[in-house]
């Protein structure tokens, strides 16, 4: 099988032009050619999944999709599944755009990747990284409502932080793993702007928050009234009212299912494919 070398970049003084494939290149220049090069070489069938670089490289769109979106295709598993791996990282934005140097996961490109895999029949499962720190809470509980109406396995893996709106959507898929250090984080809903000191803007703030717990119950195993109590407990964070549950702690809360990490949550998504495809 021939193999392509997809980010060629500026690398031609170490290798010639006029040399594409693997089986092209002699002994000699094999050890010019940087280090851990070789392990990304693609199948040639496989070529035409690949399209220019700015560099005028080759970039095939796993690698587009992993630089715009967070998201991956993992299917060289045994089983043969394919699970699409997306990542809500930083902050969530939603209807304002967040300042130029925040890292952000943007809500109008996470809807569409969750509504590609429930129709997609190649996707068996989703796997869903999370480590953010909260934001747009009208978009963040969106996504989670249609992260939770997926029908096919999702599994979520809490690997840093999940604060604020991250946790409906941690709690929003069918399993949640969290790393032994990771946390979670329970706190009032905030607003950020001017805010008009009139009992209907509490009451708007009462009605957002009651959306959120409720999601939260409905997903998970912990109760409104214990959500609430976490959401105004005080002493526990600095500058603000809440909760901080690290690993185990938010398993014994009831907003995560296990801790653990990648081999957890793949273990996991794995088993509850094949249990799904033997009911079928």
């Amino acid at each position: 099988m021939n193999w392509f070398w997809p980010c060629r970049r500026q690398w031609n003084d170490i290798i010639p032009e006029n040399k594409i494939t693997e089986n092209e290149y002699s002994n000699e220049e094999r050890g010019r050619i940087p280090q851990g090069i070789f392990p990304f070489f693609i199948p040639k069938k496989d070529l035409h999944y690949c399209a220019a670089d700015k560099n005028g490289g080759i970039m095939n769109n796993q690698g587009k999709s992993i630089i715009e979106f967070g998201e991956q295709m993992l299917g060289n598993h045994e089983s043969g599944h394919r699970i699409l791996f997306l990542s809500v990282i930083g902050e969530i934005e939603g209807h304002e755009l967040s300042p130029e140097r925040t890292k952000t996961t943007k809500y109008e490109h996470l809807l569409p990747l969750l509504a590609r895999a429930q129709d997609d029949k190649e996707v068996d499962g989703i796997l869903m990284l999370i480590n953010t720190v909260g934001g747009d809470c009208s978009c963040g509980l969106a996504a989670a409502e249609m992260t939770a109406s997926i029908e096919k396995p999702v599994v979520s893996l809490i690997i840093g932080d999940s604060h604020s709106i991250g946790v409906p959507l941690s709690v929003a898929s069918k399993h949640t793993v969290i790393a032994p250090t990771a946390t979670m984080i329970i706190h009032p809903v905030r607003i950020n702007g001017t805010v008009i000191g009139a009992p209907q803007t509490f009451e708007y703030f009462k009605l957002i928050q009651d959306r959120i717990l409720d999601f939260v119950e409905a997903h998970s195993r912990a109760k409104k009234q214990e959500l609430e109590q976490m959401m105004m407990k005080k002493g526990m964070m600095a500058k603000d009212l809440g909760t901080i549950l690290v690993g185990e702690e938010a398993v014994k809360a009831g907003l995560a299912d296990e801790v653990g990490g990648i081999a957890e949550a793949l273990s996991w998504l794995h088993r509850e494919i094949d249990r799904k495809k033997e009911s079928l």
